[in-house]
């Protein structure tokens, strides 16, 4: 058969935040997490001021509301964190995410995304 190929679904992780759904590339995720104590760092951006334990490691933790400009929520019972593994500066680096609520693993079609919105985030 000849055409254009056909494109693969990607294993996504969805969660909300400020009412909007997200989805993360499954492959990025580590781990989702339940709140845990925050240690706060002083001269940090406001959405990467605080750090958690993440199995004896300390990480980052992103507020991404923040980032993406939107007001401060509250935790709630649904809240959580999403660690990721991104790759920064060509070294595997932990991330915390906060989210509202975090869903399921899905599949989605590539042309049913859109770009990420642009973030001071490296």
């Amino acid at each position: 058969m000849t055409g254009a190929p056909k494109s693969e679904a990607m294993q996504v992780l969805t969660f909300d935040l400020h009412g909007e759904t997200f989805a993360l590339e499954a492959g990025l995720v580590r781990e989702v997490l339940d709140l845990a104590p925050e240690t706060a760092v002083p001269g940090a951006a406001p959405f990467v001021a605080a750090v958690i334990n993440f199995r004896g490691r300390v990480i980052p933790l992103a507020d991404l509301r923040l980032a993406f400009d939107l007001e401060r929520g509250e935790a709630t019972v649904d809240s959580r964190i999403v660690v990721i593994e991104h790759d920064l500066d060509g070294e595997p680096t932990l991330i915390g995410l906060r989210a509202d609520k975090v869903h399921e693993v899905t599949s989605i079609e590539p042309q049913d995304t859109e770009d990420a919105p642009r973030v001071g985030l490296r």
